[in-house]
Formats: structure tokens, sequence, C-alpha cells
């Protein structure tokens, strides 16, 4: 694929207060296959890189408000993965200059040549977002992650750029945030895409396993090892092991496994022989491995070689936008494999859906659709059975006449209750007069009598004598 082609269909943000530029820019831009947003100003600019991030800023540096750096500065700051490509006059060069070395792209002086513009433009793209063949040009790498949020769209763009490199990922994160997800799309966007992407989860494993699992053994290495066994580290040779909760990893493995990044080599349970290894590691953790560290439970030494580029996955309450695409997505899965005829949530229950806090992120919101689609009987899920499987009290919407019938009732009975069923004690506790609290005890169908503790206590005795 050729870096002209590699780019067509991307979003782009012109910066500018000339309209006449913007409006030329944008002609030529669309007509190269580019979707544009031209604004005039850069707090217009920050204010559209909140609604969605484009893949590319273009900005001149004299602007009306703030001017380019300034922006510059709060891309760097806000969207590190963003290229940037500034345009300049002459007096403003040393400004350009000095941002480039800070992290822009590129910049171009006016007037520029329209040719060097695509050129610049077809290259920053290539290398923000870098394909590993022609049938990856696409989201294909990242298709089992839903969002369409800006936070997860920032994620992504990292992990793309992370993607392009060898280096050592930690992905961190609260349980049930989709940590393997992201690894398997890092894998997918690399170079190692076609060799194996094998993931461990070094705290479900006893200690003693797991070394044999990730190191394998040679044939009487131990008692039960009657076969030589190959382990994961060279069965991923040439592609990805996912170390999933990385930070339950004993000790005494984080030393063989530090030795395998260091020397690219692995030994085998029971071997002295040394077998070179290429594999990239991806490790995952909810823990806090600093806490770890400092308590003695993590190696430091390893920490560094695993934490080259960290990458955060937010909770799923910090991405509310995502819920309701997410579960429509898991529904018709769902609806699928269970032969339901599901097609949809009503919107009471899409909403009570989106507003639950998620403490078990999209593992929790996958495990209540399947609750909800097993149980559907109706083409659209109620909020009813969304509230069962969030395991929440049904909430009654009552209109305020209802609402306050219903207080006014409750309390009327609570005044009786406090005074034993003597209404003149019952409305001087309500400060009203005698006859209004009877009209509003005949309003609501209340006997006052029945609250007296006497008339309680005989019919306890009559119900006893009749039993």
């Amino acid at each position: 694929m050729t870096t002209a082609t590699q780019g067509q269909g991307a979003h782009l943000l012109l910066v500018d207060d000339d309209d006449d530029l913007l409006r030329l820019l944008s002609m030529r831009l669309t007509a190269n296959g580019y979707r544009v947003t031209a604004v005039g100003s850069a707090e217009a600019a920050v204010t559209r890189l909140s609604m969605e991030l484009p893949r590319l800023v273009i900005s001149d540096i004299r602007l009306p408000d703030r001017d380019g750096m300034w922006l510059f500065q709060e891309i760097r700051r806000s969207y590190p993965a963003l290229p940037v490509i500034l345009l300049t006059a002459h007096g403003t060069i040393p400004d350009a200059v000095e941002a480039t070395t800070l992290g822009a792209y590129a910049y171009l002086t006016k007037p520029f040549d329209a040719k060097l513009l695509l050129e610049r433009i077809a290259q920053a793209l290539s290398l923000s977002a870098p394909a590993t063949n022609a049938s990856e040009a696409g989201e294909d790498w990242r298709a089992a992650i839903i969002s369409r949020s800006q936070c997860m769209d920032e994620l992504l763009a990292e992990a793309r750029l992370v993607a392009a490199s060898d280096a050592s990922v930690l992905i961190r994160g609260e349980s049930g945030t989709g940590k393997e997800l992201l690894a398997q799309a890092i894998h997918r966007a690399s170079r190692r895409a076609k060799a194996p992407f094998i993931a461990v989860n070094c705290g479900a494993i006893p200690e003693a396993l797991l070394e044999s699992e990730l190191f394998g053994h040679v044939k009487g290495a131990y008692t039960g090892a009657v076969a030589a066994r190959e382990g994961l580290l060279q069965a991923a040779d040439g592609g990805t092991l996912f170390l999933d909760e990385i930070g339950d990893m004993p000790l005494l493995l984080q030393v063989k496994l530090l030795r395998v990044l260091q020397e690219r080599v692995v030994r085998q349970l029971g071997s002295d022989v040394a077998k070179p290894v290429d594999v990239r590691i991806l490790s995952a953790t909810h823990r806090d491995l600093d806490v770890a560290m400092r308590e003695g439970q993590f190696r430091e030494d390893l920490y560094y070689r695993l934490n080259v580029i960290a990458l955060t996955l937010p909770p799923l309450a910090q991405r509310r936008e995502d819920v309701a695409p997410m579960a429509n997505q898991f529904l018709q899965t769902l609806a699928a494999k269970y032969g339901k005829t599901v097609r949809g949530f009503a919107p009471d229950a899409l909403e009570a859906l989106t507003m639950s806090s998620w403490p078990g992120n999209v593992r929790q919101l996958y495990n209540v659709v399947e609750h909800v689609c097993a149980l559907a009987t109706s083409p659209l899920v109620p909020l009813s059975l969304v509230q069962r499987a969030l395991r929440v009290p049904s909430l009654e919407v009552l209109s305020y006449t209802e609402a306050r019938l219903r207080f006014e009732r409750n309390y009327l009975v609570q005044l009786l209750k406090l005074a034993d069923g003597n209404v003149a004690d019952a409305a001087r506790l309500a400060e009203r007069n005698r006859t209004e609290f009877y009209r509003l005890l005949q309003k609501h169908n209340l006997d006052a009598s029945l609250f007296r503790n006497d008339v309680a206590e005989e019919r306890q005795d009559e119900s006893l004598k009749n039993q």
C-alpha cells in the first residue's frame, strides 16, 4: 500500500482565520478523498476535538484568539498521539521550528505547494496509524472493541501507534474492562499479526504448573513429566505472548521471565540448553504495581522491562456513551446464539443500562445482556427485566398528584401510630385542628380506632380464641 492512498477517507481538522484559505484547502482535500472539518480559531478547534477526534490537525500559527502554538501545546497535552502540521508565515518560522522539536509532525511556509501538503498529510497519517497490510487498512484490527467515546478513541489511537513497534506494553485497568481485547487488537495491528497470539492468566495457574506452562520442560524434569513439552514462550515464537494479571506472578518466575526479556532465550525445566525465542510481551494487571514493588511482591527491574509503554483502559462508568452500542451488539450476538427473536431494548431499559454504575465493567454488561436475552419473551427487552438483571428494585414512576396523595396517607398513618389512635393528639402533632384532621382521615379512608393498642390487643385475643 502506498502512502498516497493509505489515509484516504481520514478525518482532518483545519484551523485558520483566513476564510478564503480554509475554503480552498477544504475543497482540495475533500477532492483528494479526505473528510474535512474547518474552524477559524484555536478555541473552536479545542471544542471540535472534544466532540470528535480527527486523524490529523493542520493549523496556522497566527490565529485571532489564542495562537497556533497554544493549540499545539493543548493537543500535545490531551492527545499525544495526534499528528499536527503547522502553517506559518516567514515571521513565525522560529515558532514552527520550536514546535517540531516538541513533536509537531511538520511545518509549511505560506504560500505552500499543494502537492507538498498532500505528501506531508499522507506521510503523517501513515506514521500515526500504520497498517500491516492492505486488508488491515480499515478498522479490522480493533473490530472486537465496540466504542464511540472520546477517551477510547484516544486510547486506540495510541494503541495503533504502539503496535508498530516491538516494545513491551503494560495494560492497566479494572477487572472486566477488556484488557485482553486490547492486547489482541495491538497484536492484529502489528507486524506479528500472522504469528500466534497466546494468552495466559498468571493468577489462575498454580506456581509449579505456571513455570512449566511458560518455559516448558524436558522428559523427566519432575515427577509426572513423562514427555518433553514446549512452553508458551516457545509456542508464541514470532508472535505475541499476553501475560494477564502479571502482578500475581510469583517472584521466582519473575526472575526467569526477566532473563528471557534480557537474553531472548528460554531454558526449559530440567535443561541447560538455552533456545532463542522471538516473542513480544504484552502484560496486564488490575493491581497497583508501584505498591507491589514497595511491598517486595514485584521486582522493580522486571517492572521497567514490562512497562516500556503503559496504556490504561477506562472503567465503563467513564465511557457511558459506549454502553448502548455495546449492549445492542451483545444482544444481537446472544439472540443469534440462543435462537431468540429479541431485537433491542425498550428506551427506558436502555436508559437504565446507561445510567448503571457498572462496577464489573464490560464483563458485567455482557452478563446482564445475556441474562435478559435468556429470559426475554418479547421483541423489546423491558425495563423490569433489566432491573431484575441489575438487581435493583423496580422504580414506579408516579405523577405529582399520586406521589402527594401517597405521602399524605403514609404521613397520617405514622401520626396515628405515634398517637396510639388518638385523633386529638395526632392533629396536635400535625399542627391542624381536629375537624380538618378528620376530613383528611375520611379522604384516605383511615379509621383512627384501628390504631389503638387496646383494639389491636382485643383483635389479637379474638384471633387466638378462634384458632
